[in-house]
């Protein structure tokens, strides 16, 4: 387990670092503006123990202190204000690429496939996302303000104190070299790899807490409060596990740095004294010395601490790293990019083979079966039989892995997705709404629509009455996922939207079948309209739903076993569509 541990850290600070350094060459300007400003602050603090060693020298030989006196103030004052300005430098730098780089982690998020959303919490997405952000400014300071000018020092002072002494130099260059080995070793090897898994427990537990949240309505209707709560403590010990670790090596590490320092600082000054004893060093260079050994100490203390930040913050971004190298759904998976003829409405399925990831088996192979355009079909079957991923296929949610889909001749496969989506729409079984305002919601199919718009395509789908009666009409919010509203209104308007966006070819999920009947008789009523000249596919799951349509495709797993009207399959003695059609007559 630990050496894969170790190697996965290493390789997580190079990825994280890498990212980090590509965010910041984009503003190459203020990024050498922070480090200018650095280097010169730095240098003047490097130069703080030469003069104290001048000014306790020349008050030891009754000369004039004021000149290395004011040479100390200037100093000081140099030093305050270069790294005044380096911090509001590193503010213009960071707040940028922090909002950049949520904006493209959302971006990359809306587009990867949806296998991959099924299988995330979106709590867990979203605390990866803001984790990882806010982990890109603690770096810019750890790296730019701290690290960076502390290894400097650090450099600077090992220099001027093997200028004094070659001896008390290399003593203090060793002793270095051993307490960065000792710091890099223990949070790479050591607290990194329990912090990694502290951190994935603290994304499970934001997905918990999101997915029980987000499912409240189900919660309360069975009465889940406590085993809800007793979930999640189960999550949280498993976190408080982690974390506790975690922390516990963090100090533990702490220590041994710490101890390492008492060390450096012993020999150091002991190599001084020893020196003043021998006569061959005086008050002056016994003060240099105990003023470079106190920076040396602090630095390399504070180095320590900055390393063991940096790891943390290292570990906070690594998720959304990773997030970001995920692959997005491919625009076009067959160059070149063709556009689909206008108003495109036939379908074909072209010898079309498709399997699940991890399947044993392929679902469909050697699929084919054409569909005029404007043609109502109604999809049925059993459950599994393959219905949902031959309209999914049809958007491109899962890409064919043999053959091709076509619409108005056109492989989809071609299409770019924005024009092939822009080519379908969608009324599911269960609409989901934004908690935004109703007319947001419906104007969603088509951006820049009006109000007149939204308004007429409200009416056609009979959802215009009873937006009209609420108090602030299309401005009204419908809650999360539109809870605000009955299942009637929201499939209502579901079907705007699908008016709206005007698209030629229709698929819908059977929207009428969890309402009652007075709304079920509404939704079916604008879905009829709605399907007026449309090449509509229809997932039924009853099936007097489907007795209207043109055709009806039965499948049975994952191949289409029966092809005709309602009336032709009803004569077939045998025939499966019958069988099922019967079983839910005798069932009502």
């Amino acid at each position: 387990m630990y050496p894969m541990s170790h190697s996965a850290s290493r390789g997580a600070f190079v990825r994280v670092l890498s990212f980090v350094a590509s965010c910041w060459s984009r503003r190459p300007l203020l990024l050498a503006t922070v480090v200018a400003l650095q280097l010169v602050s730095t240098g003047a603090d490097i130069s703080i123990p030469i003069l104290t060693g001048r000014l306790v020298a020349a008050v030891a030989d009754g000369a004039a202190p004021w000149g290395a006196f004011w040479a100390l103030m200037a100093l000081g004052v140099l030093s305050i204000t270069t790294k005044v300005a380096s911090y509001f430098a590193i503010i213009d730098l960071t707040i940028p690429t922090m909002r950049e780089v949520e904006a493209e982690a959302f971006a990359r998020v809306q587009r990867l496939p949806a296998t991959w959303h099924a299988n995330a919490f979106a709590g867990s997405t979203v605390r990866k996302i803001t984790r990882g952000a806010w982990a890109l400014d603690d770096m810019g300071d750890l790296i730019l303000l701290a690290l960076g000018p502390s290894v400097l020092v650090l450099l600077g002072t090992v220099a001027t104190l093997t200028a004094f002494r070659v001896e008390v130099g290399a003593v203090a260059a060793l002793g270095a070299i051993v307490f960065l080995t000792l710091s890099l070793v223990l949070t790479l090897r050591w607290v990194a790899p329990a912090a990694r898994l502290a951190n994935a427990h603290d994304s499970r537990v934001s997905g918990a807490l999101a997915d029980a949240i987000t499912s409240n309505a189900v919660v309360k209707a069975h009465a889940a409060e406590t085993r809800e709560e007793g979930r999640l403590d189960r999550v949280l010990d498993k976190w408080a596990h982690r974390t506790r670790r975690t922390w516990h090596r963090g100090s533990w590490s702490g220590l041994a740095q710490d101890t390492s320092l008492w060390l450096l600082r012993a020999l150091v000054l002991g190599g001084a004294l020893l020196a003043f004893v021998r006569g061959t060093a005086g008050a002056g260079e016994i003060a240099f010395t105990v003023s470079a050994l106190g920076m040396l100490d602090g630095y390399l203390r504070q180095i320590g601490n900055h390393v063991r930040q940096l790891q943390k913050a290292v570990n906070d971004a690594e998720e959304m790293v990773d997030l970001m190298r995920d692959a997005p759904e491919t625009d076009v998976a067959r160059p070149p990019a063709r556009a689909l003829p206008p108003r495109a409405g036939a379908l074909a399925f072209e010898h079309v083979d498709y399997g699940y990831d991890g399947a044993p088996t392929p679902l469909f192979t050697d699929l084919q079966v054409a569909i005029p355009a404007g043609q109502k079909v109604g999809l049925v079957g059993r459950s599994g039989s393959g219905k949902t991923t031959f309209v999914k296929l049809i958007q491109r949610l899962h890409e064919v892995s043999g053959g091709a889909i076509t619409i108005g001749g056109t492989d989809i496969a071609s299409v770019p997705l924005a024009e092939l989506r822009a080519n379908v729409a969608l009324v599911p079984q269960e609409p989901i709404l934004f908690h935004r305002s109703l007319g947001e919601n419906i104007a969603y199919a088509r951006p820049g629509a009006t109000i007149a718009d939204v308004r007429a395509a409200a009416g056609k789908a009979g959802a215009a009455a009873f937006i009209d009666r609420l108090p602030r009409g299309y401005g009204t919010e419908v809650g999360e996922r539109g809870v605000k509203l009955s299942g009637g209104e929201r499939q209502r308007v579901a079907i705007a939207r699908a008016f709206l966006s005007d698209a030629p070819i229709l698929i819908m999920d059977e929207a009428t079948s969890s309402l009652d009947s007075e709304a079920e008789a509404r939704v079916a009523e604008a879905a009829e309209r709605l399907m007026e000249g449309r090449t509509t596919l229809v997932i039924a799951h009853r099936l007097a739903t489907v007795e209207r349509m043109d055709r009806i495709l039965v499948f049975d797993r994952g191949r289409i076993v029966e092809d005709g009207t309602p009336a032709e399959l009803m004569a077939r003695d045998d025939g499966l569509y019958r069988a099922l059609r019967e079983r839910q007559t005798l069932a009502a």
